[in-house]
Order: structure tokens, then sequence, then C-alpha cells
């Protein structure tokens, strides 16, 4: 399976280590939570925005509100995997993120195997009352330029 980066996608690498594996070193499936917010903390910092600073500065926090997961092979203790995201759609409170595990593989169509796959639908939330918000016109002017 061929994997172009698109314009409005972002990868980081992360080492997969012992702590997240189970018993025969493969990915809990509950650490793909874990890597695939990694990832949006990592393209939120990318993009000038650091989340501690939107709480403090904004009273803005984003919050998982749907996530589903299909994994499609393991990974394994010591693998170097590629986590992913692409912005699907933006809406006026809400981000859905389509995100991947990719591990290299040169035997594969395009060097690169799925591992899994999400999408991740994400809510601006004033943080005091823990409700809704819109994202703001200065965040949203620089996530338009994403989808």
């Amino acid at each position: 399976m061929k994997h172009e980066q698109k314009p409005n996608a972002f990868t980081i690498p992360v080492r997969i280590y012992y702590a997240e594996t189970d018993a025969g070193g493969v990915v809990y499936h509950s650490k793909y939570l874990d890597l695939f917010e990694r990832c949006r903390t990592e393209w939120l910092r990318q993009l000038g925005h650091e989340q501690r600073d939107l709480i403090r500065d904004h009273n803005l926090v984003f919050v998982v509100r749907n996530i589903n997961i299909d994994y499609l092979k393991p990974g394994r203790l010591d693998d170097l995997l590629h986590i992913g995201l692409e912005v699907e759609k933006l809406g006026r409170s809400q981000i859905i993120f389509g995100q991947h595990v990719r591990r290299e593989n040169p035997d594969a169509d395009g060097g690169w195997e799925e591992l899994a796959t999400a999408t991740v639908q994400i809510v601006c939330v004033n943080f005091e009352k823990m409700k809704s918000a819109p994202i703001p016109d200065w965040l949203r002017a620089k996530l338009e330029t994403l989808q």
C-alpha cells in the first residue's frame, strides 16, 4: 500500500518500549490511544500551541469525544513506528482526524505497512465550564490551511 504525505498530514517516529507491550512483546491495544494522543499533541505544538498554554491563556482544551480504531497488524517490542494524522474535517468546535500507525517494511508495496488506523473526533472545550466552545478564529485560521 503506497502512502504519500498530504499537505494536511503530520507524522512522528516512536520507538516501542517494553512497558508498551504485553507478555508476548506485542503492543498492547490501549497503547495505540497514547500514541495517537502523542501525535496530536506534537502536531498542535508544531502549529505553535502548547496545551498548557491554551488552558492558561485561553481557557481552552481539546478532548476526545469519539474514537474508532481498526487494528490491522501487531506492533512489536523495539519497532520504530510512524504515528500520523490528517485533518479530515474542521467544524465549528470540533476536528476530525484520520490517524494511522505505520511500520517501514521494504517488502511492502510503497515500503510501509499499516498496523492501525483510527478516526478521532476532538472537541474544543471551555476548561472551566467543561462545555463545548467554538474554535477561536486565530486558531481556526491556522487549521483551515491544513484541510
